[in-house]
């Protein structure tokens, strides 16, 4: 874990996969924590499991980040909360179907859920991260950012927070605030099952843990804007960012029989 230790962090998407492995890190790490979530009674359970095993305070917010209320829920428990020193802009969702066979209404979702949640909430933290001349902001990207495979909304959106996290993060240079673009790859959670994406199409070896994500993430904040945990993931997303094989990427991506798999 970072060397530098947290007093308060918000972790939106808390009740499962990465966003409940940094609540367990962290609170083994003595820090206090908000969890933010569409499903209370998981938020509640995992908050009673960190105060026992840990004796940290942990606060509930239930909020469904999808829309302005919720995030002007949020937004409102971040006001003048002089002791967050941490938000984990976790809250994600993904699923099959291609653009066209997708409600629009579920685009405009994924759009609150990933960049206007992100965009708001930090927002609504810097002030007082800079003012104090410390805090992090971890924004949960994908290696999908890169991605020809991961359809136009999932890896469009998660484009933008590497690309917010970079610039945001010159922006704050100096201030004693750093920022984060976590980019994993494929990793055990439940976030495939929920979207109803089939897991064998990625062979086990390019899989990771929660645990070993998080991990990394932790140790590696503040030493660099964009966090791509894993040697393996580290070629794949250079592979799709280098100008010698990205035409070739993209281009088998194109096949038929991939698109099929890819949307399923």
């Amino acid at each position: 874990m970072s060397k530098t230790t947290f007093r308060t962090a918000l972790i939106t998407g808390a009740s499962a996969g990465l966003g409940a492995e940094y609540a367990r890190r962290l609170a083994a790490a003595g820090t206090n924590l908000v969890l933010v979530a569409r499903r209370l009674a998981r938020l509640d359970d995992l908050a009673r499991e960190l105060r026992e095993k840990h004796a940290v305070t942990v606060e509930t917010l239930q909020a469904d980040l999808a829309t302005s209320d919720g995030i002007d829920r949020v937004e409102h428990r971040l006001a003048g909360d002089e002791t967050l020193d941490l938000l984990v802009n976790n809250a994600g969702f993904t699923g099959g179907k291609s653009f066209v066979e997708r409600d629009a209404a579920v685009h405009m979702d994924m759009v609150q859920v990933h960049v206007a949640t992100t965009v708001r909430l930090s927002r609504a933290v810097l002030p007082g991260m800079v003012s104090r001349g410390r805090g992090a902001i971890i924004n949960v990207a994908s290696i999908a950012a890169w991605s020809a495979f991961s359809g136009p909304m999932y890896s469009g959106t998660k484009a933008f927070l590497v690309m917010f996290s970079e610039n945001l993060q010159s922006e704050l240079l100096g201030t004693g605030v750093c920022v984060q673009a976590l980019c994993p790859g494929m990793t055990h959670t439940e976030f495939h099952e929920v979207a109803n994406i089939d897991k064998a199409i990625v062979p086990k070896p390019f899989w990771m843990t929660a645990e070993e994500v998080v991990r990394i993430s932790l140790r590696r904040l503040g030493r660099g804007v964009v966090c791509v945990p894993g040697w393996k993931n580290k070629v794949i997303a250079f592979l799709m960012r280098c100008p010698l094989t990205a035409a070739g990427i993209r281009a088998f991506s194109r096949l038929p029989a991939v698109r099929k798999r890819a949307n399923r």
